[in-house]
């Protein structure tokens, strides 16, 4: 089971920043505070989605096809995206 990286705080739900980074092979550490990268604070299914999205080469049409939905709809899951990606955005600059 693959654990993802989360981007809230599970007490107040504030988004969370990385403080700490090691390398697997030799055990160098890096520390501070950094930001997550805006896609790192998408859900799972989200990232998926726009990983087949830039697969497709942006292609709605395709991504219907792929994903047995309509084109309404897929063009509905990528604006809820784009929102979430907008509103991250905002919070981030806040």
């Amino acid at each position: 089971m693959q654990k993802n990286l989360p981007y809230l705080c599970p007490s107040c739900a504030a988004p969370l920043s990385v403080k700490s980074m090691v390398c697997g092979r030799c055990s160098t550490e890096v520390n501070g505070v950094f930001e997550l990268p805006v896609l790192a604070k998408l859900g799972a299914e989200e990232q998926k989605f726009i990983i087949d999205f830039v697969k497709c080469s942006g292609s709605l049409k395709i991504m219907a096809q792929q994903l047995g939905l309509s084109y309404p709809t897929v063009r509905n899951l990528l604006d809820d995206v784009i929102l979430k990606l907008e509103n991250s955005q905002k919070i981030q600059k806040a």
